[in-house]
């Protein structure tokens, strides 16, 4: 990781109370309180955050995860603040000063322009000529059809997909998005999650993505922020935080691992790909196949990287092999962690050629089939889901294979 480029964060804002006379700083409702009375609230986070690609920011609505993002806007004065981004500091300086992008949670977009008004507002401002063009924007986003209309009569995720173009057109040394699908149904939600992946790939600049929604965490993230009142309880690259299970994340009914994956081959006739686990290509197909996933089929190359995601709540666990089963994707593991949820769950992760897996599974199975560390299992995955491939359409979850 390039220091120099990445962005150096430490951000310390409250409310407090100064004998009779209140200073607010921020407005929070504290969950210790029943009453609804308002209580003191701090924030304080120190961190780094990669130069490149998108991190996001995870945790409980009041948490404080807007208000950290607009204390990096400028948008909020923190009570303290230092702030560098790609080596410019930035704290103290006017919110246009600072050059960021930011995306709300409603598009906030000029009711009065089209679409392409909205884009050439943004373009004619723009901070410097370092950003893309107007017409990347435009592809990567997929509004060229949109360019004419006015923003009420687009819907939900047409107005936040302009509204992410617009932000980019200014030419950002940063890109902040503040839940920009929170208001956007799930059907609208998985064309913008590709969008927005694209984008990461595209772009130079980092993005910084807040979110209380794991599932759109795992899809989009690089690196990941965990924030509980206020404060940051972990910081790290994503695969490894998503398998930690003294984090909450691997405890919620959404937690899914993702792991990174190499296309070795393609079943024409079942219209399969194969994905080894083993990012090593040295490693033939053959000696490998016990750690290989079939998915619905792709249109990479053998050695393409692909991401996927699987659901802790879609793996079973099995202490020999299954021979009769409907399931293909059955992979041999060495269980490295067990966790209690509560009484009555648990989860079990497992060392699969190097990547964790994550199975959740009842309290009562751990125990019938004695489950402990060290022990060689068989997962038998029910869903893979893809994040980051050369498909022809969709965000494809390949269910039963």
């Amino acid at each position: 990781m390039n220091v120099d480029k990445n962005i150096q964060l430490s951000v310390e804002h409250c409310y407090v109370q100064e004998g009779s006379v209140q200073k607010e700083r921020v407005r929070k409702k504290s969950p210790q309180k029943a009453n609804g009375q308002e209580a003191d609230f701090s924030l304080a986070v120190k961190a780094q955050l990669p130069g490149k690609g998108i991190t996001a920011i995870y945790g409980p609505s009041g948490c404080g995860k807007t208000t950290l993002l607009r204390c990096i806007a400028g948008l909020e004065s923190a009570e303290h603040c230092q702030l560098n981004i790609g080596g410019n500091e930035i704290d103290g300086l006017p919110v246009k000063q600072r050059q960021l992008g930011y995306v709300f949670q409603e598009d906030r977009l000029f009711p009065h322009l089209s679409v392409e008004g909205n884009l050439d507002f943004a373009f004619k401002r723009r901070f410097s000529d370092n950003g893309p063009s107007k017409q990347q924007v435009i592809a990567w986003l997929d509004i060229e059809a949109l360019l004419d209309r006015e923003p009420d009569h687009l819907s939900g995720g047409q107005k936040q997909r302009v509204a992410i173009a617009r932000a980019l057109l200014t030419a950002p040394r940063c890109l902040l998005l503040d839940e920009p699908l929170a208001g956007v149904d799930s059907k609208a939600r998985n064309p913008i999650l590709r969008h927005l992946g694209t984008l990461a790939e595209n772009l130079s600049i980092p993005m910084v993505y807040v979110s209380h929604n794991l599932d759109e965490i795992t899809r989009l993230a690089d690196h990941l922020i965990i924030m509980d009142q206020g404060r940051l309880v972990a910081d790290g690259p994503l695969l490894d935080m998503l398998s930690r299970l003294d984090l909450d994340v691997t405890r919620q009914e959404g937690a899914a691992v993702v792991l990174n994956t190499r296309i070795v081959g393609h079943d024409d006739r079942y219209s399969l790909t194969q994905l080894a686990l083993s990012l090593d290509s040295g490693v033939s197909s053959g000696s490998g196949s016990d750690a290989q996933l079939s998915v619905g089929q792709l249109s990479g190359e053998p050695g393409n990287t692909v991401r996927v995601r699987i659901p802790s709540r879609d793996v079973s666990i099995a202490l020999e092999r299954p021979s009769q089963s409907s399931i293909l994707n059955i992979l041999p593991g060495v269980i490295s962690e067990i966790e209690l949820i509560d009484g009555a769950r648990a989860v079990v992760k497992t060392d699969v050629a190097g990547q964790a897996i994550l199975a959740r599974i009842t309290r009562k199975s751990l125990e019938h089939l004695q489950l402990e560390t060290g022990k060689q299992v068989y997962l038998q995955i029910k869903t893979v889901a893809l994040l980051s491939e050369t498909l022809v359409s969709g965000y494809p979850c390949i269910r039963n294979t």
